[in-house]
């Protein structure tokens, strides 16, 4: 590895289907960040990580709240579960990673996530998971054909 630290970099050109609100799409090579935003009001997001092996996603939306999408094959391998009572945000090492490549997101942004991260893991230390497998929207594959549009628009 090359020393550098991994940073979200926005992909421009993502499908927008409803005028009221903005969608915008940030990855790098762990992570995957769809949100929705209204003005500077963040109001969904889906949290893609682990995205080339055993992928999960911690997923939000303003008056629905949180679930985790994905396995929970072991106690440590999904978002906040290596955090015990009153631990730093950071010492979770997903939330850390993404702390790190989360640095250079719009600032309003990056706190509304950290803040909704926060409390995520202070209510959800289980990590429960609605499905055992992520399945990505059709929007948001990354392979074959889709590919082709990806590349597109980087």
């Amino acid at each position: 590895m090359s020393g550098s630290i991994p940073v979200l970099r926005e992909i421009r050109g993502v499908l927008q289907d409803d005028p009221s609100s903005e969608r915008r799409w940030f990855h790098d090579d762990y992570f995957d960040l769809f949100v929705r935003e209204t003005g500077d009001e963040l109001v969904a997001f889906e949290l893609c990580y682990s995205i080339h092996s055993n992928e999960r996603a911690l997923v939000w939306r303003r008056g629905q709240g949180y679930f985790h999408d994905g396995g929970t094959s072991g106690p440590e391998d999904f978002i906040g579960a290596r955090l015990a009572p009153g631990d730093p945000l950071e010492a979770d090492p997903i939330i850390a990673r993404f702390e790190l490549a989360a640095g250079r997101l719009p600032e309003a942004l990056r706190r509304a996530l950290n803040a909704r991260l926060h409390e995520f893991a202070l209510q959800n230390a289980e990590g429960s998971a609605r499905r055992t497998r992520f399945r990505r929207a059709d929007w948001q594959r990354t392979g074959g054909e889709q590919q082709e549009d990806l590349d597109r628009i980087r």
